[in-house]
């Protein structure tokens, strides 16, 4: 039981200090290598008044429609902030709707100045596209409406969902060795499951789970994160659109020196 209990407080603490060292290691590196890339430069996005912004139009509470079929989100939120930045006037962004599979793509293609569509920051992306000073960091959580379980080591024994082939398999096993992992396709499946008590959690990203909680109110985050991803903005990479990223990430670094990212991000309820 010591080495347990040790074990739990040692890797939360590390976390935490994980959670740091990442945001400064994307603020200072990662901004990267320059390649051949297409979008708009500074000088022209300036010229024409507006953005082009690829979003997430279906993944509360990051980016999604409303009732009244507006976006609404925290990346929404950012794509307007950024517009009175560059642009200097909050309407002046035009969303472009990007399935997961066209994040990079669409910024490579020309068909957006960036993407902020809950694109994690990672090594090999950044051999073809520039990433921003992080603006949130994501990361595995777990859900439940169990009320019998309230922390990490209550699931020490018990079922978790995880979906197919995810990072999140790892994790969990990490922390819930024991814990039997049942695979699934969709949050839908995992859902049912979870609805016919065939799991007892289901494990995640915190970003998407937080919208889950948000739609079904029944269920429940369990306040240790398993992991720290942070989530960027995706930009193209060349020394013509130099600017353009020092504009970008300058004004990021404002938000968050100013706590306007850490309110907007707790608004919309992420952890």
């Amino acid at each position: 039981m010591y080495n347990r209990c040790s074990r739990w407080q040692i890797m939360t603490r590390l976390h935490l200090v994980l959670s740091a060292s990442i945001f400064l290691i994307f603020c200072f590196s990662i901004v990267g290598t320059e390649l051949n890339a297409s979008a708009a430069e500074m000088s022209e996005i300036q010229q024409r008044g507006y953005l082009n912004v690829a979003v997430k139009d279906n993944l509360r509470p990051l980016g999604f429609k409303d009732g009244n079929g507006n976006l609404q989100g925290l990346e929404i939120d950012l794509a307007k902030r950024l517009a009175v930045d560059l642009v200097g006037k909050a309407d002046g962004v035009k969303f472009q709707p990007v399935a997961n599979r066209d994040r990079l793509s669409v910024v490579l293609d020309k068909k957006v100045d960036f993407a902020i569509a809950r694109v994690t920051a990672t090594e090999s992306r950044s051999r073809i596209v520039s990433f921003s000073v992080p603006y949130y960091l994501d990361g595995t959580l777990l859900v439940t409406k169990d009320t019998s379980v309230q922390q990490l080591n209550d699931l020490a024994k018990q079922k978790i969902a995880v979906l197919n082939n995810s990072s999140t398999i790892a994790k969990v096993r990490y922390y819930l060795p024991n814990a039997e992992l049942v695979g699934v396709n969709s949050y839908e499946e995992a859902r049912e499951e979870i609805e016919n008590n065939a799991v007892a959690a289901f494990a995640a990203d915190a970003s998407v789970l937080s919208g889950w909680v948000q739609q079904y109110p029944q269920y429940r985050l369990l306040p240790t994160k398993l992991s720290t991803e942070p989530l960027s903005i995706v930009m193209p990479k060349g020394l013509q659109y130099d600017e353009f990223r020092r504009n970008v990430n300058q004004a990021i670094a404002r938000y968050l020196e100013q706590g306007w990212l850490q309110q907007r991000a707790q608004y919309w309820g992420l952890p």
